[in-house]
Parts: C-alpha cells; sequence; structure tokens
C-alpha cells in the first residue's frame, strides 16, 4: 500500500513536531510545509521543505492531504485557518504518532494531531481540528470537542469534557467530571477540582479564575 501524500500547515514548533509524527509513520509520504511567511519559502526545517503559502501548496498538491499544526492557545487562530481554507473533511489528515497508545474505542476527527507517548484508554472522544501534545493521558470517556488544544503532559480523569477551542496548559490536571467550558483557558501546572466556565481563565492549585481567590461554586 502506497503512502499518503500529506502538507503540514504552518512551519512553527507544532508543524514541526507535527511533520516528526508522519516521519516516523510509513502511512504519510510527507510533501513538507505550507506556511504564510515569504521568509522561510524555499527554505528546509529539519529537512522538510517549506513548499510556500498553503492555498498555493493545497491547490498544487490535489491529492494531498492537509492537517493545520496552527499552534496558538487561542482557539480562534486555528479555527479561523479552517474557515479560511475551507478544506472538506475528505482532505484533512488525522496525524497520529506511532508512539501513541490509543484504545479501541477510541474515536478521532478529522484533522486532529495526537502526538508521541499520548495515552487514551476507553471511549475517549476527540474531535475536529484538536491538537493532543506528547506525554498527555485521557482517561474513560474523556470528550474533547473540536479544536481545542491539551498542551505535554496534561491528565484528565474519567468523564472529563473539553469543550470547543479550550487550551489546558502543560501538567494541568483535571478531576473526573468536570468541564472545561468552549474558549477557556487552564494554565500550566493547574490543579482543577471545578468545572470552568466557558471564556474563562484559571490557573493554580487548586485553580482559580485568574489565580484570585475563590472560584464560583458549582
Amino acid at each position: 500500500m502506497s503512502a499518503t501524500p500529506l502538507v503540514v500547515v504552518c512551519a512553527g514548533g507544532l508543524g514541526r513536531e507535527v511533520a516528526a509524527a508522519a516521519l516516523a509513520d510509513e502511512a504519510w509520504n510527507l510533501l513538507g510545509f505550507a506556511d504564510d511567511d515569504p521568509a522561510l519559502h524555499g527554505r528546509r526545517l529539519e529537512g522538510v521543505v517549506v513548499l510556500g503559502a498553503p492555498e498555493d501548496v493545497i491547490a498544487s498538491s490535489p491529492d494531498a492531504l492537509v492537517v493545520l499544526a496552527q499552534a496558538s492557545p487561542q482557539e480562534s487562530r486555528r479555527r479561523e485557518l479552517a474557515e479560511r481554507l475551507g478544506l472538506e473533511d475528505a482532505r484533512l489528515a488525522t496525524v497520529v504518532h506511532p508512539a501513541a497508545t490509543l484504545g479501541h474505542s477510541v474515536s478521532l476527527g478529522p484533522g486532529s494531531v495526537v502526538l508521541a507517548g499520548v495515552v487514551a484508554t476507553a471511549a475517549v472522544g476527540i474531535g475536529a481540528h484538536v491538537v493532543v501534545m506528547a506525554g498527555t493521558v485521557l482517561t474513560h470517556d474523556d470528550v474533547i470537542e473540536d479544536f481545542a488544544t491539551l498542551a505535554s503532559r496534561v491528565a484528565l480523569a474519567g468523564g472529563v469534557r473539553i469543550g470547543p477551542g479550550a487550551y489546558v496548559g502543560a501538567g494541568a490536571v483535571v478531576r473526573e467530571g468536570l468541564t472545561i467550558g468552549e474558549g477557556a483557558t487552564v494554565g500550566m501546572g493547574a490543579v482543577v477540582t471545578r468545572s470552568v466556565p466557558a471564556g474563562e481563565t484559571w490557573f493554580g492549585n487548586p485553580a482559580r479564575l485568574n489565580g484570585r481567590g475563590a472560584p464560583p461554586p458549582p
């Protein structure tokens, strides 16, 4: 079976991590990066060429699948890029590093990325354009909605829901059954013992709104 051509959009740090995942998997034939920065066009980053602007590269590679490696914690950036490119699901790649461990009942949406060392156990649902960074642990019945980002070594207990576009920082821990609301941000190393409302930023141990005072009652 021949390898599937792949274009990684965005050549920053996450893009290079996604490229490394693709290069580790014989299922992919990594054609190169696409990036909006013209100063990068034609350059090689860790051996992978930056082919040009996203629209141009995608149009010139009609058989290639595409993954968006926009790493900004602001969910609107990845969403805006997806809306701008307007790709159908059939053109979106789901890239999973071979060193990730996913249970048989784990579901993955189009355009999502799962990096090395991720463990997802049972009945975990991962939506579209989600990024799950290295070493993250997702336990039974977790749901990660579209455009959410889980930074490295996040740990979610069972039945946690991460809302659309939410960002959970490196090393954060979330207690079972909680919800991180749409567009919310959880700071690195946070210990989340209460649900986080949509659009709010919580951090600390235990996590609190902007790190000040007690969180609101559940």
